[in-house]
Formats: structure tokens, sequence, C-alpha cells
């Protein structure tokens, strides 16, 4: 098989000789490229949603996550990991979601479920109007989607706040509305998962994102305005949890 790097590099015993640099990105390739993944890496390449990865952007407790090419374009490749994944808390989470009442709480079909809940979730916020990245395919346990960012990836706002704090703090509600009016529930936001590019947030990771059936749906969402509301008075931006609970739910 051919190197999954549009580089050349390849994972495993025959990994090429590198830097010092290289060495301590690449060290964890172990626990992301098992032979699956890699198949399934190199049939994304073939069928030209990619051309290969580049360089490792994060590395999670249960997903890292690669830069990849696709002619000019630079697309991000998410990676679950199905070796050390927590997949029993990604059970509890996807249990109670509708539409995935039929799911049996196997490794690796919660995993491969987990990756197509995100791309479901990602494409109904973006029917919302949802400043979110454009999802453009899932395979297992890999999800292709836009890559956010300039020349570099934008950051997430609790490594670059934004210069406009309270205009911001405004948008991140006026996205959270639309999210609801969609249909759905972040279920995980925090400084962590939302972006700052060009001033505005874009909201990630969306693979614990419900929708308002799932009865567990009221205590998410209270769960995200705490959370937004603690990130805006890190900013200074006064925030009253209960009237932005209000905002957002009188959108529908």
């Amino acid at each position: 098989m051919t190197g999954i790097f549009k580089n050349g590099k390849t994972t495993g015993k025959s990994m090429p000789r590198m830097g010092t640099k290289h060495r301590e990105e690449y060290k964890t390739l172990k626990n992301v490229f098992d032979l699956f993944t890699e198949k399934n890496i190199f049939k994304l390449i073939t069928q030209g949603y990619i051309e290969g990865l580049e360089s490792p952007l994060s590395m999670g407790k249960e997903s890292n996550v690669f830069t990849a090419k696709k002619d000019d374009e630079t697309r991000i490749v998410k990676i679950y990991r199905l070796q050390t994944c927590d997949f029993n808390r990604m059970y509890d989470y996807i249990k109670a979601d509708p539409r995935y009442e039929y799911l049996k709480s196997k490794r690796r079909d919660v995993i491969f479920a987990w990756a197509h809940r995100e791309q479901r979730n990602l494409l109904k916020a973006r029917e919302g109007g949802v400043r979110v990245p454009t999802p453009y395919t899932t395979l297992f346990n890999i999800l292709v989607m836009e890559f956010i960012g300039d020349e570099s990836a934008a950051q997430k706002v609790n490594k670059d706040p934004p210069k406009e704090p309270e205009k911001f703090a405004k948008e991140i509600i006026e996205q959270m509305k639309k999210l609801y009016k969609a249909g759905l529930i972040h279920a995980d936001l925090s400084g962590f998962n939302i972006l700052n590019y060009n001033q505005k947030p874009v909201f990630i990771d969306m693979s614990q994102s419900t929708p308002l059936e799932n009865p567990n749906a009221e205590e998410y969402l209270k769960r995200d305005v705490h959370n937004v509301c603690e990130l805006f008075k890190k900013w200074g931006v006064k925030a009253d949890e209960e009237e932005i609970l209000k905002k957002i739910t009188k959108s529908i």
C-alpha cells in the first residue's frame, strides 16, 4: 500500500527517518493508525476526498485531527481512535438520541455511529445557518470536513480571545439560537470547542450534539448556557443565564 501521508510517509516500523520535531508530532501514530483505519484512509485518498494526510493539528483523548490536501484546498481529517476511545461514555450520550435507538453497546458500532452522528449534526446545523465546518464524508471512524482558517488554523477562543468580547458573546448566543431553531443542542459548548475565525465564532466538535427530542436535551442546554456565561465573565462581559436561556428557547 502507498503511504497515507502526502509526502510519502508511512506508519509503523517502516516509517522513514525524521527529525526530532517530526518524531514528537507522530509519536502517537501507533494509537491512531491500526490497519483498519489505514486502509480506510487509503480508500478516502482513492475516492478523491483527500490526497493524503499532511500533519497533526490536535491530539485528543478520543480523536486525532490531521490536515490534508484536496487540490489547493486544505481539509480536516478527524480520526476517532478504535482502541482508546471511551466508548462507554459515548454510548451513554448516544443511546438517549432518538436517531440511534437501534444502536447496541458494541465498541466499534458505537464509535462508527459517533463519527456518523457528528457529520449528521454538522449538516443539520449548516442547514439552520449555524457557523460550523462543512462535513464532506464519513467512513467508519473517519470524518473529513472543512478546514477553518487561512494560512493557519483558526484557534479556539480559550486560546485566542476576541478583540470585541461583548460583540463576540452576542454572536455566540445568536449561533446557539440558530442551532436550537434547527432542532439541536450542542451539549458540550465551551471555550474549547468554539473557534475564533476572523473575530466570529465557529462551533466545532458536534459529535455530542443531540436533537431536542432527547430527554436530556434541557439539561444539556442549561449546561451549555452556564459554560458560555462563565466564558463571557472571563472576558468581562455580564451574562445572566436565565435571560440567555429564554433568548435561545423563544426562537421557536
